[in-house]
């Protein structure tokens, strides 16, 4: 999971770059990176750490160009500790390329290896981001053969990239002295919208809120599979460049890692967290008895639209029991299971005038590793709660995500090979309350505003196992987690749960 954007304008675009990173930084706080484009030469900064503290005065003031790219990153792949794979990457040939991407390719060695014997390209890191930059760079070659770039030739190289790749993939490139070319993968796994200023000025970036912050106009969402090319004078070209493409985004990004006043594909995330906290009531009214909870407490933070609207539901008082620490360090950083549930404790605090004597109900959005909820449900019962229920605003993660978001192996998921009262045991709560698969995604497909893309499903593969690309297999799933980053208990704890809140 990672965060992108791009941006053609007549005016200088490093500032516009900065500050629409500053909205997607809940997308990756590992490395962020910025490149743009002044008479053909590329100008780029690019490092490990939040995008405050990356960019400083000068690196901006050596950002010039009226063209550029930006990332945050959040590695699920690769060497999370080499700066060098930090993105934008860079490839001279054909014309001079950057590229920056969210997702993650399930063939990325078998590509890696073709390059190398059939197109003769060096691929210098373990990053699958270069794979794809040098894919795209190898189709772009074919398509011009020397001749003068046109949209058209894009359209067919991204046609190639489409045929070759497979995966999740958003994308945002720049050809030197022509454009910006962004595209989707053919399921729309992860999201890409375009946006539009007064003055004439292109922006896409992964999320709405990253155009509207800015001051831009949504336009749409890319559409799966499509590719819109900008050019230099801002005239704008689109085209769908795959066979077969199919809406079936991540129902993830809903979840939880989306900013809650961001619209994906049409559906607003707000409206899909608060028709997740709707059907989950339905789920504990079956489960615990409303007359037995006293009290409905989120855990911070992206849970909170799903448990307003069910302690609305279930008329019960709606109370903060958690206060979090925002300048704590990142629990990733931190190396051991020891240390991470320490950190648990200085991010979170209780109010214990909210426990003490109560039952109370927590609501989370999900359940990953378990570490975390066991750790939370031990701070309320010490803060004097009677009764300690929680509830996922999620079904069980019982799958390895594939497609970009590090979810860890199927032996660290504690719903993996579970039943749901193996992992309230192990959690440690009264009662465990889980979503339903069913009304999860009715709940998120119910929040599309009107004249939304038409949507053929969601990818819910950590979910219930299905992968939406067709090609992932047992073999491929280990192979994968041999390539996480921070899969050894002493490296980096990179995993969903070990995240800074998506919404803080």
């Amino acid at each position: 999971m990672c965060g992108i954007v791009g941006v053609v304008s007549q005016t200088s675009v490093n500032q516009l770059i900065y500050d629409a990173l500053l909205l997607l930084q809940h997308r990756g706080q590992d490395a962020a990176g910025i490149v743009t484009q002044l008479d053909r030469k590329f100008f780029m900064h690019k490092a490990k750490g939040m995008v405050r503290d990356v960019f400083r005065t000068r690196n901006m003031r050596a950002l010039p160009g009226n063209v550029g790219l930006g990332q945050v990153r959040y590695p699920t792949a690769g060497n999370a500790f080499s700066e060098e794979e930090a993105q934008p990457f860079y490839v001279n040939a054909p014309f001079g390329l950057v590229l920056v991407h969210n997702g993650n390719l399930t063939n990325a060695q078998a590509l890696k290896a073709e390059l190398f014997s059939t197109d003769h390209r060096h691929i210098n890191t373990e990053s699958d981001s270069e794979v794809l930059l040098n894919v795209l760079a190898h189709e772009l070659e074919k398509t011009t053969r020397g001749l003068v770039l046109s949209h058209i030739d894009v359209f067919a190289a991204v046609a190639g990239v489409h045929t070759r790749v497979k995966g999740s993939y958003a994308v945002v490139a720049m050809i030197a002295g022509h454009g910006m070319v962004a595209f989707r993968d053919p399921f729309g796994i992860r999201p890409l919208c375009l946006g539009q200023g007064a003055d004439g000025t292109w922006m896409v970036g992964s999320e709405s809120v990253a155009l509207e912050g800015t001051g831009h106009s949504f336009v749409r969402d890319i559409a799966p599979g499509e590719a819109v090319f900008i050019d230099m004078q801002g005239q704008l070209h689109a085209q769908q460049c795959a066979k077969n493409p199919q809406l079936m985004p991540c129902i993830f990004e809903y979840v939880y890692l989306a900013r809650p006043d961001s619209t994906m594909d049409g559906i607003s995330v707000y409206q899909a967290r608060l028709n997740l906290g709707e059907t989950l009531a339905k789920r504990v009214v079956s489960t615990v008895p409303p007359s037995d909870i006293d009290v409905v407490i989120p855990i911070p933070e992206s849970s909170r639209p799903s448990a307003t609207e069910l302690a609305h539901l279930l008329g019960k008082p709606y109370r903060e029991g958690f206060v979090k620490n925002r300048y704590v360090g990142r629990t990733f950083i931190m190396p051991g299971q020891s240390v991470r549930k320490k950190s648990v404790r200085q991010k979170l605090n209780v109010i214990v005038s909210e426990f003490k004597g109560r039952n109370v109900l927590l609501v989370d959005d999900s359940i990953v590793r378990g570490t975390t909820s066991r750790e939370i449900v031990q701070m309320a019962r010490d803060a004097g709660a009677r009764k300690v229920y929680m509830a996922s605003a999620a079904p069980p993660v019982r799958f390895p995500n594939v497609y970009g978001i590090d979810m860890p192996t199927p032996e660290e998921l504690v719903a993996h090979n579970r039943t749901v009262e193996e992992v309230r045991q192990l959690i440690g709560c009264d009662a465990l309350i889980y979503q339903d698969i069913g009304p999860m995604r009715e709940a998120v497909r119910s929040a599309a505003l009107p004249g939304s893309p038409a949507l053929q499903g969601f990818d819910a593969s950590c979910f219930d196992g299905v992968y939406v690309t067709g090609d992932v297999t047992a073999a491929d799933i280990s192979r994968l987690n041999q390539q996480r980053v921070g899969s050894e208990e002493d490296s980096e704890d990179n995993s969903r749960l070990a995240l800074p809140n998506a919404n803080a």
